[in-house]
């Protein structure tokens, strides 16, 4: 693991970082939107008082900080994996290029030692029947449950089973915080009708719960910070519902299925969920940056 001369220095002196994951780089958005994307999000959370921490894979390395010459790399590298836990050793073994997913974004930020880490929505379970041979359950879920890190999201993507990815969760003890809100946002929409056990108003305060639940618990703290301008719920679960029957009579499934559905509501919603796709990751970026300034003034 390589961390950016910036990102050591400011972990040394307590200074604020955000971790950033790459697959919405490398599998998210076509280029150049992702590499414009990418340099937007990291100038967010300098705005906000923080030092950005992108992480990828470049040629079988772990990088922790990109500089801008990595982030055009694996923005516009030919062959890219996508790094879950799973193929993580074989990647890095084989010297890959690789974009990081929430899981092991979580993962490798929380070995690097840092503590707060912006993303978009989190993976969940599928609907059944939604174009699945068997069950379907994103490795999100788990690894949330066994990494004490603050994650900053506007919920799980709406192309889930809320209720049944709520559940699991709480089975797993993962904390849950609504910020300003106590509904379960869905990503493309600011809340779902499922309600959420605690609520922050607060970047500081939301950094004190995160203090005081990994004093106390193995796993991450999930902010939900609902997207300033969403769509309808009704309108998005009316496409989702769509795309995962035309799904379903196309058989696509498995690793398949969430970039199919993602680009389904695109083109159901004229590029609009894309529009708020970007806007409630940048806003996750500046929320996270602010959670972790707080964070670092608790540890003085």
């Amino acid at each position: 693991m390589r961390l950016h001369p910036e990102v050591e220095e400011a972990l040394a002196n307590n200074q604020p970082v955000v971790a950033l994951e790459s697959t919405v780089i490398t599998h998210g958005l076509p280029r150049p939107t992702n590499l414009e994307l990418a340099r937007k999000l990291e100038q967010a959370v300098r705005e906000e008082g923080a030092v950005p921490a992108t992480i990828a894979i470049l040629e079988g390395e772990i990088w922790v900080g990109l500089t801008d010459f990595q982030l055009e790399a694996i923005a516009f590298a030919a062959h890219v994996e996508k790094a879950s836990l799973w193929n993580l050793a074989a990647i890095l073994t084989q010297g890959k290029h690789a974009g990081t997913t929430v899981a092991t974004t979580a993962f490798l930020a929380h070995k690097a030692g840092i503590s707060v880490f912006a993303t978009g929505g989190i993976g969940g379970v599928h609907p059944a029947g939604s174009g699945q041979a068997s069950y379907d359950e994103s490795a999100d879920l788990f690894e949330l449950s066994r990494t004490p890190i603050a994650v900053v999201s506007a919920g799980p993507k709406s192309i889930l089973d809320l209720a049944a990815t709520l559940e699991r969760l709480e089975s797993y003890g993962v904390s849950l915080l609504g910020y300003q809100t106590n509904k379960l946002p869905a990503f493309h929409t600011r809340e779902s009708p499922f309600d959420l056990p605690a609520r922050v108003e607060t970047p500081a305060e939301a950094a004190a719960v995160f203090a005081q639940a990994r004093r106390l618990l193995p796993g991450a703290t999930l902010v939900m910070n609902p997207v300033s301008r969403g769509l309808e719920w009704a309108q998005v679960q009316s496409w989702v519902e769509q795309a995962n029957q035309e799904a379903a009579r196309s058989g696509i499934h498995g690793k398949a299925l969430t970039p199919f559905l993602l680009s389904r509501l695109a083109e159901l919603s004229g590029g609009v969920t894309v529009e708020v796709n970007l806007r409630l990751l940048e806003e996750n970026s500046r929320l996270a940056a602010r959670i972790a300034a707080a964070l670092s003034q608790l540890r003085v």
